[in-house]
């Protein structure tokens, strides 16, 4: 209502413009032909290759030299890693994807990362743990689970393997529809949500908004926005999107979040905000480094899942944006960490007022922040002719407005 009311006002007419999401959308079959890409490799490397370490570990040279075998296997695996990073960064610099292209291919490699990861570490514990019996086939007893159980896992909206998963008995083709129109509309009125607030603030960027005054008040003025913007993601993609394909493959399991809303405490927050991702690090980070270290290093496996976390959000942002400003990174692992202590254990509804006072005032940092360093790279020269040097640089914090920069 408050853009048809500005567009009203402003031009005498309703004015929706969709270059920009047009713009952001762009180059759509590179972004299919990587994702297709991205999914094979998971399919006819990982899968197949896994197979083989498993059935050749009673072979002469993975019984004589057991250590090398799987260390060398292991380092093929890290290598397969490796490369599924590299290749899509490859794509989007040579076709110089836009934001939302290059949004969608970085959060599905870090997706098909996590689900890579759950797989082979849960099926390599059985094959290691494997004791053949005498006189049976060794190779066919190897608990290697069957490819269509990993194909579903690849697509299921879960991130942590198992070999079956509860299932509904049949699929309701218009509540798949309907969840998939909500992702839709959700879109839309993300994009108005930057056109109205975001895109005007911002566009002209001068010295001017580098001031604390203009940074205080920005700040304040993204605090709405940039909260209503992140509910809409959270339904669009938690609720919505992840309902769709649970749907779609019968899926039973559709606990996605719990009620964040209510958490006293921002441990209890993190726990029921995205409980996907939250299953994933408690399963295959949390506990591994629990039982690496001891029960006394909880502390240290609790902030290494936080590093991780914050620094897979920062790495998508970074590639998305096309700039490293680590303020998400900062606020996560930094301030998000800390709060944790600070409101562990607490119950009283004051609690749950700072939770959301912190989320709010969080998100108007993060959306000015974010928007002034991305018009500052629209508007002001490069800090230095190397790419590396200018992609970590701030530009928003040395910006020298060039006299034909601005319209």
């Amino acid at each position: 209502m408050n853009t048809l009311l500005h567009d009203l006002m402003e031009y005498g007419r309703i004015d929706l413009k969709f270059e920009l999401i047009r713009w952001a959308f762009g180059h759509f079959p590179i972004v299919m032909s990587t994702w297709v890409c991205m999914k094979l490799s998971t399919v006819l490397i990982l899968y197949p290759a896994f197979c083989r370490w498993a059935t050749q570990r009673s072979g002469w040279f993975a019984r004589s030299s057991p250590r090398v075998y799987n260390l060398s296997w292991t380092f093929a695996y890290v290598m397969f890693q490796v490369a599924f990073l590299i290749f899509p960064l490859r794509v989007i610099s040579i076709y110089h994807l836009p934001l939302a292209s290059t949004l969608a291919i970085t959060m599905e490699q870090a997706r098909l990362i996590m689900k890579a990861h759950a797989f082979v570490r849960e099926n390599a514990t059985k094959v290691l743990h494997f004791k053949p019996k005498s006189g049976g086939r060794e190779s066919s007893e190897v608990p290697i689970p069957a490819f269509s159980h990993y194909l579903y896992f690849l697509f299921a909206p879960t991130l942590v393997y198992r070999d079956s998963y509860p299932r509904s008995p049949a699929c309701r083709w218009d509540y798949v529809f309907t969840n998939l129109a909500q992702v839709v509309a959700c879109l839309l009125y993300t994009y108005y949500i930057f056109i109205r607030f975001c895109v005007p603030v911002f566009k002209n960027f001068t010295e001017d908004h580098v001031t604390s005054k203009r940074i205080i008040l920005s700040v304040f003025s993204c605090m709405l926005p940039g909260t209503l913007a992140l509910f809409v993601g959270f339904f669009a993609i938690l609720h919505s999107w992840l309902n769709a394909f649970a749907e779609m493959l019968r899926f039973g399991d559709r606990l996605f979040y719990k009620d964040w809303w209510n958490s006293t405490s921002f441990a209890n927050y993190y726990r029921t905000w995205n409980v996907v991702v939250h299953d994933w690090l408690y399963t295959y980070v949390y506990k591994d480094v629990y039982w690496l270290l001891g029960r006394e290093q909880r502390s240290v496996a609790m902030f290494t899942v936080f590093l991780i976390s914050a620094m897979f959000h920062e790495y998508i942002l970074a590639v998305s944006f096309g700039f490293c400003y680590p303020v998400l990174f900062i606020m996560f692992a930094g301030g998000g960490f800390s709060f944790i202590f600070l409101t562990n254990k607490r119950k009283q509804r004051t609690w749950n007022i700072f939770m959301w006072v912190s989320l709010f005032t969080g998100n108007g940092i993060l959306m000015t922040l974010y928007s002034m360093e991305w018009y500052a790279r629209e508007n002001c020269p490069p800090f230095s002719d190397s790419r590396i040097v200018d992609y970590f640089v701030p530009r928003s914090w040395i910006c020298r407005i060039l006299p034909d920069a601005l319209p």
